[in-house]
């Protein structure tokens, strides 16, 4: 009996198994789409009223919110209407503007009397915040 003592190895790209590298591509994009669902994002909890007319501003404002329990934030701190006051002097001296975001819930006369301390205290541009409508 005669055996062949020739091997021949072939060496082309059939022979790399490409079925763990899929497997870790898809566990990857499994992680991140999965993780991303569990970024949070601070900030105070507003429902913007809707508005068909809102456009986007493009200069930086300080952010006035008002929540649905009526409290006041300025740039996400806790002030009450006295505070305010401080806060509506050194913007208005910067010649800085206000955005004013209000929860629908929020009281319509808080809102009035934050916009009434704006002009009070001389800021030459107040805005309301309220997100576009889907109509």
């Amino acid at each position: 009996m005669k055996f062949k003592r020739h091997l021949k190895i072939d060496y082309t790209l059939s022979g790399i198994n490409m079925a763990p590298f899929i497997d870790m591509i898809f566990q990857l994009l499994i992680f991140f789409m999965l993780t991303s669902n569990f970024i949070f994002q601070p900030g105070i909890r507003v429902n913007l009223p809707r508005a068909i007319t809102s456009e986007a501003l493009g200069e930086k404002n300080v952010i006035v919110t008002v929540s649905a329990e009526n409290l006041i934030y300025v740039d996400e701190k806790l002030v009450t209407i006295d505070e305010l006051g401080a806060h509506f002097k050194r913007i208005a001296d910067l010649r800085g503007s206000v955005l004013i975001k209000a929860d629908e819930k929020a009281s319509l006369g808080r809102v009035v009397k934050i916009w009434d301390l704006c002009r009070q205290e001389g800021i030459p541009r107040v805005n309301i915040a309220t997100s576009q409508s889907g109509d």
